[in-house]
């Protein structure tokens, strides 16, 4: 290559390289929603940037691996930030049968699925104009973007149905509601990420296209269906980076008081016994019960608590805060468990 095509082609490394981190940084922002923390214009700016980047860099690789050139500055400005647009340019002009059953999974999902129409008109129209919808409001601005955060949360109500209403009223369980919305939303995009990146797997894209995904988007294209929304994005986000972690390692004292102390009554659950949906990434964990109240769970020597009684009490992040269960899979029935265990102690106690 020459001197000019060795800068393009680094220039293009580069632009999947920063698209790749605002996506994966846009996901955390995303788990990182909760009761306290409504703050969606950040995983706005980094998805729609993201996604944005990476459809315009996909397109100029496409658009090579085609005619042996770049496109020129007025093709890609004429794309504009419409994101609905751009993979309407990838699925016409740059988006090749792979010849294996997946190829027509991924095809009908980018082509039909309304969830990702709807997710990806709202991050456009953030991008374009409602970025600045308040200043629009505030200076009287004739072309008033959408309310993009609205929409957003229109969107969450139509994932919820009436459990997860009750969910928001419980102090222990209203965390789940928020990792549901969030997961859901997740495995949409990750779905429609891993099929464009799967081009750059199978070298729809040449042998070019599989390089310059190499340290990028191959990660997305080895996601099937049994891997969407397992991963927690929030470890790359400073909010979850800085947040001190409060786990209690658990000592000798404990483990007597566990043993000999009445009022804790405990119980192994193992992975491969529990009838339901195992929440935890270890395949045993230990609930306990402390004086028919405060629920907690060991994980690998480690204690973290249950419901919102024993977060408050011993000042432990729950399962899920701590990264050591799996967002958007509930933790509930391990609380009820470990409550029957005080009321069965409580029991057996009235009964003698």
């Amino acid at each position: 290559m020459s001197e000019i095509e060795n800068i393009k082609y680094f220039a293009l490394l580069e632009e999947f390289e920063t698209s790749d981190k605002l996506i994966k940084l846009g996901f955390g922002e995303l788990q990182n929603i909760n009761l306290n923390n409504d703050f969606y214009f950040l995983p706005f700016q980094l998805l729609s940037q993201g996604f944005e980047r990476f459809m315009k860099a996909y397109i100029c690789l496409g658009y090579f691996h085609k005619h042996q050139e770049l496109p020129n500055f007025r093709y890609l400005k004429n794309l504009g930030h419409d994101l609905e647009k751009l993979l309407k340019e990838i699925i016409d002009n740059y988006y090749f049968d792979f010849n294996r059953p997946q190829f027509d999974l991924d095809n009908e999902f980018i082509q039909a699925n309304s969830d990702l129409k709807e997710l990806l008109f709202i991050l456009s129209e953030f991008g374009k104009l409602a970025r600045y919808h308040n200043f629009d409001l505030i200076t009287d601005n004739a072309q008033i973007g959408v309310n993009t955060k609205k929409l957003w949360e229109e969107f969450e109500n139509k994932v919820l149905d009436l459990k997860d209403y009750e969910k928001l009223m419980d102090f222990n369980l209203s965390h789940e509601v928020y990792q549901k919305i969030s997961t859901y939303i997740i495995i949409v995009f990750e779905k429609f990420i891993s099929a464009i990146s799967r081009q750059f797997i199978f070298k729809c894209l040449g042998q070019q296209g599989l390089q310059l995904s190499a340290s990028t988007f191959f990660d997305f294209g080895m996601l099937y269906e049994k891997d969407f929304g397992k991963k927690d994005y929030r470890s790359q986000t400073t909010k979850y980076k800085e947040a001190p972690k409060k786990v209690h390692k658990r000592t000798m004292l404990d483990e007597i008081q566990r043993n000999v102390n009445p009022e804790y009554i405990s119980k192994k659950i193992l992975k491969s016994e529990y009838n339901g949906d195992w929440p935890f990434y270890v395949d045993e964990v230990i609930i306990e019960c402390r004086q028919n109240h405060w629920c907690i769970v060991t994980i690998d020597g480690f204690d973290y608590a249950l419901n919102g009684s024993a977060k408050g009490r011993y000042k432990l992040e729950n399962p899920h805060d701590a990264g050591m269960a799996i967002l958007g899979k509930s933790i509930s029935d391990f609380i009820q468990m470990a409550l029957e265990l005080g009321n069965e102690k409580s029991t057996k106690h009235n009964n003698i």
